[in-house]
């Protein structure tokens, strides 16, 4: 690890000493997030041949999920330490994702098998990546998240490009179930560097008083409750509300528009696996290039406001040109303006709150309003179509609602520093 202490610190803002930590955050994330895009592509595949009309049952069946899975996670973080709970969490995975191999290989009621697949697969990215940026968030201090919450992203990034690579080589040698398999492989490579950040952040003297490692202790419904009476949290769960539905609509209407103008299983799952790419490449490419500098020479209300307000040109553009294309590259912006700016800068409003709002509140926020919001805004969408009302006329309705989200991204920016502060 000589090399990295030496080469890292020449190319990111990391000091001598983190670079160790950052490079197995870097390896965690990538192996994290390489797992979830392998099985990514196959997904969007699944939800159109088990129906798109189907897409709001299955957002409310992913809700439910979490509204039952987000207090078991509390239950266990009261109990258990660090180490022990994130191990249980990726061995539960891996023993779903094999279930799933062999309920695959067998061909056992394939449509029901798909739609149960879709909703695990959108618990599992959503509920894993949310603990593993409570981990950064606990680990790093506030100002090392500034200057380092980019570069380990980075590594979630280039996981998501080397995914979709993986799948689409791997299906001309292998049957499409044996991704799943090969998809657990990459969470024992998160468990170990997790074993690695664990021993690190046991060593610094800085934050032995803080109890990492331990168990946080507290009720089953602590997440719930912290997140209620606080409104930082609060504002936060409106922030992820408005991009959540924003995102949502677009999603549903872009399914809705593949389905009917690709024809091919195939080529559906070439461009999704094609959109996937193009959008990790250039989220890398920002996360490399800009974000650590955006955030650090105009603040962190410029990385939050970025996304609504590209949201609302984007929504004002396809209101005038719907066509599938534009969706795509809106898509595309919209993607890469989340995953380089948006959940950075909303990992760092975590860093000045306690550990037990790290792991609990920040678990419940990012699983159950989240999934929540996509709930919501399926069934809006299919009551309002019902009653007469046009996609082109709901798309108007966004622009305004992503300019009140920017509003509360520059609100919780102020905030953040307020509390940092205090």
């Amino acid at each position: 690890m000589v090399w990295l202490r030496n080469v890292l610190p020449s190319v990111t803002d990391a000091e001598p000493d983190e670079a160790v930590p950052v490079g197995w955050a870097f390896l965690y994330f990538f192996c994290l997030l390489c797992g979830y895009y392998i099985l990514r592509p196959v997904r969007d595949e699944m939800v159109i041949e088990g129906g798109v009309q189907h897409l709001p049952w299955m957002m409310t069946a992913t809700f439910v999920t979490l509204l039952v899975v987000t207090p078991l996670f509390g239950w266990l973080s009261a109990r258990v330490p660090r180490y022990r709970l994130l191990l249980t969490v990726y061995t539960f995975f891996g023993f779903n994702l094999a279930l799933f191999f062999v309920a695959m290989m067998g061909h056992l009621s394939p449509e029901w098998t798909a739609r149960a697949f879709f909703v695990w697969l959108s618990v599992f990215n959503l509920f894993v990546v949310s603990v593993f940026w409570s981990v950064m968030a606990d680990i790093f201090t506030p100002a090392q998240g500034v200057r380092l919450f980019g570069v380990i992203a980075a590594g979630g990034s280039i996981g998501a490009m080397v995914g979709p690579l993986l799948t689409t080589g791997l299906t001309y040698l292998i049957p499409v179930p044996m991704l799943l398999l090969i998809s657990a492989g990459f969470l024992i490579g998160c468990g170990f560097c997790l074993q690695r950040l664990d021993r690190w952040a046991v060593t610094q003297p800085l934050r032995e008083h803080t109890g990492q490692g331990e168990p946080l202790g507290g009720s089953i419904w602590a997440g719930i409750r912290l997140t209620l009476s606080s409104p930082y949290l609060l504002g936060i769960c409106l922030y992820l509300f408005f991009l959540t539905t924003t995102a949502t609509f677009l999603y549903l209407e872009q399914m809705r528009l593949v389905s009917e103008q690709i024809p091919s299983p195939e080529g559906r799952t070439r461009l999704f696996a094609l959109v996937d790419l193009v959008v990790n490449v250039l989220t890398f490419l920002m996360q490399v290039a800009v974000t650590s500098q955006l955030i650090g020479r105009f603040g962190l209300g410029a990385a939050l406001v970025s996304l609504p307000i590209a949201s609302a040109v984007g929504f004002g553009v396809i209101g005038i040109m719907p066509f599938l294309v534009v969706f795509v590259l809106f898509t595309i912006v919209r993607r890469v303006g989340e995953y380089a700016l948006a959940k950075p800068a909303r990992e760092i409003l975590f860093t000045v709150v306690s550990r037990e709002e790290k792991y609990k509140a920040k678990n419940f926020i990012d699983t159950a309003i989240s999934r929540g919001g996509d709930a919501t805004t399926g069934w809006i969408v299919s009551g309002v179509k019902a009653l007469g009302a046009t996609s082109a006329q709901m798309i108007w309705v966004l622009v305004p609602l992503s300019l009140c989200w920017g509003c509360i991204g520059w609100y919780l920016a102020r905030q953040k520093e307020k509390l940092r502060g205090g």
